[in-house]
C-alpha cells in the first residue's frame, strides 16, 4: 500500500525524470578519469630518454659529453620504467582476468614483435637466413619477456619475508654467472629484478614523499654530481655495465666486480630515479595522454633506430657537429612522441594490444567451484 501511495504522489515531472536514464561513463572515460597523471608523465618522459639514448649511441665515441650523458641516462631510465611497472604489478595475484591481460598485453606482443623485428632485419640487412629465436629476445623485445617473468612471479615477492634482500642477492649472483646463457636474456631479467620488486613494495605515500619540495631541491646538486661523475668516468668505464646483459667475466673483470657493480648500479639507479621522479609534474600537461602509449613508442621506435644504423643515416657530415647532435637529440624525442599518439596507437593496436577474446573462455570457472564441499554436521 505504501508503494502504491508513493507512486500516486509522484508528479508528472518526477515520472519524466525517472524515465530518463542517468548519463553513463564509457570504459575509456572511466580509465582516463582513474589514471594518475603523475605516472603517465613519468612514463612519457622516461620513454623520451630511452629514445634519446638510442639516438646518442652512435655518437658516443666522438663526443665525451654525449658519452657522459648517455651513461647518466642509462643509469636510471630503464630502472625508473621498471620501478613503475613493479608498482602497478603489486596487486597481481594471477587471477584469470590478470592472466588474460598478461598474455594479450605482454606475451603475445613479445611473440609478434620478435617475428616482426627478425623479418625487418632480414629485409633491412639483406640477410634472409637470420634465424627466428624466440627464446633469445631480439633488441627491444627483451623488456616484454622480462616484464612477463617479473609479473608472473609477483605473488612470490608478496609472499616472502625479505623480498628486497633476496632480489638484490639474486641480481648479485647473476652478475658473475656467465653460465646462465642468453635464453630469455636472463641476465637482464635477474640483474634488473630489484627495481621491479622495489616498485611492488612502494605505496602512494612514498611517491608523495618524492614530490616534496625539499626533495626536488636536493635532486639538483645530486644530478649535477652524477653528470660530473659520468663525464669523468666516460673514458674509463665499460658502458656494458649499464645494459645488465653480461656477467662480470664477459666484460673482462673478476667475479667480485660483478657483485660490487650490481649493488653500486642499483644504488645509483635508485638515487637518480628519485631525482627524476621528483621533477616529474604531478598535474596534467600536454604530454600526459601520451603516457598511456609508451609501449607503442618503445616497441615501434626500434625500427627507426635500426634503420638509422643499417642505412648509414649517421654518415651525413653535419650529424657530427654540435648542431647536428642537438638535431639528432630532437629527432629522437619527436619520433618517439609521435609514436605514442592516438592515431599511431589505433593503427598498431593489433600488434601491441591485440584483442584475444576468441582465445579465452569468457566465463572461466572459479578454481574452487567444482571442489566437493563438506557436509554440514
Amino acid at each position: 500500500m505504501l508503494q502504491v501511495r508513493n507512486q500516486r504522489a509522484a508528479t508528472p515531472r518526477d515520472r519524466a525524470r525517472q524515465a530518463v536514464p542517468p548519463p553513463t561513463v564509457t570504459d575509456g572515460q572511466a580509465r582516463a578519469n582513474t589514471r594518475d597523471p603523475f605516472f603517465d608523465n613519468a612514463k612519457y618522459l622516461a620513454i623520451v630518454l630511452v629514445a634519446v639514448g638510442h639516438a646518442w649511441a652512435p655518437l658516443r665515441d666522438d663526443s665525451r659529453t654525449l658519452a657522459a650523458l648517455y651513461n647518466a641516462v642509462y643509469a636510471f631510465h630503464m630502472p625508473a620504467f621498471i620501478l613503475i611497472a613493479g608498482y602497478f604489478s603489486r596487486n597481481f595475484t594471477g587471477r584469470p582476468e590478470q592472466l588474460r591481460r598478461l598474455v594479450s598485453g605482454v606475451l603475445v606482443p613479445y611473440l609478434v614483435f620478435g617475428v616482426a623485428y627478425v623479418l625487418f632485419k632480414r629485409w633491412g640487412t639483406d640477410d634472409p637466413d637470420h634465424p627466428f629465436a624466440l627464446l633469445d629476445p631480439y633488441y627491444l623485445t627483451w623488456f616484454l619477456i622480462a616484464l612477463f617473468v617479473w609479473r608472473i612471479t609477483a605473488p612470490l615477492w608478496n609472499l616472502v619475508r625479505w623480498p628486497m634482500p633476496i632480489a638484490l642477492t639474486v641480481a648479485a649472483l647473476a652478475s658473475f654467472a656467465p653460465s646462465l646463457g642468453n635464453d630469455l636474456n636472463i641476465q637482464r631479467v635477474l640483474q634488473l629484478l630489484p627495481f621491479f620488486v622495489l616498485g611492488m613494495k612502494l605505496r602512494p605515500e612514498h611517491f608523495a614523499l618524492v614530490k616534496r619540495r625539499e626533495v626536488r631541491l636536493a635532486a639538483l646538486p645530486v644530478a649535477l654530481c652524477a653528470l660530473v661523475t659520468a663525464y669523468w668516468s666516460a673514458p674509463r668505464m665499460e658502458a656494458g655495465w649499464f645494459y645488465r646483459t653480461y656477467a662480470a667475466q664477459d666484460l673482462g673483470f673478476e667475479w667480485w666486480a660483478g657483485v660490487v657493480m650490481s649493488l653500486a648500479l642499483f644504488g645509483c639507479g635508485l638515487v637518480l630515479t628519485v631525482c627524476f621522479l621528483s621533477w616529474v609534474p604531478s598535474g596534467r600537461r600536454w604530454f600526459t595522454a601520451l603516457g598511456a602509449g609508451t609501449m607503442y613508442g618503445f616497441l615501434l621506435h626500434g625500427f627507426v633506430v635500426k634503420s638509422s644504423r643499417w642505412w648509414d643515416w649517421y654518415e651525413v657530415s653535419w650529424v657530427a657537429t654540435p648542431a647536428g647532435q642537438l638535431a639528432v637529440t630532437a629527432i629522437g624525442a619527436v619520433v618517439v612522441t609521435l609514436l605514442c599518439t592516438a592515431p599511431v596507437r589505433r593503427v598498431f593496436r593489433f600488434m601491441v594490444e591485440p584483442r584475444l577474446d576468441w582465445l579465452f573462455d569468457r566465463a572461466p570457472r572459479d578454481a574452487g567451484a567444482d571442489a566437493p564441499t563438506a557436509r554440514a554436521r
